[in-house]
């Protein structure tokens, strides 16, 4: 099964959990990470952060909270290694995450 493939069935089985492919894959020890698995985040998460940041795209933002949201969990410095088109990807998740049910709904049928 192809990881796009994957990816799909994972968003059908649970819309409040996405996958995202990593463009330039990071290194945690010995072990490769190409994919990211991002939670909906709950208030715990978001706290310390400005919703309007996240939305806006702000970078300081999203690297607060992505570590507290992603699977596997990255430290900071692993996130400050991730290409800007990769966190560019995890912000739109995120961005995501934050809008109503109906629209998040609608957004993952255009897919």
């Amino acid at each position: 099964m192809s990881t796009e493939q994957q990816a799909q069935n994972q968003t059908s089985l649970n819309p409040d959990v996405q996958t995202i492919d990593l463009d330039n894959p990071i290194l945690m020890g010995a072990l490769e990470i190409t994919s990211l698995e991002i939670r909906k985040p709950n208030v715990t998460a978001l706290q310390g952060v400005k919703i309007a940041d996240l939305l806006q795209g702000d970078v300081n933002a999203i690297c607060t909270v992505l570590p507290r949201i992603c699977s596997p969990t990255l430290t900071k410095s692993q996130i400050s290694q991730l290409e800007p088109s990769d966190l560019a990807q995890a912000g739109g998740v995120i961005m995501l995450f934050l809008q109503p049910k109906s629209v998040r709904a609608e957004v993952l049928r255009q897919q």
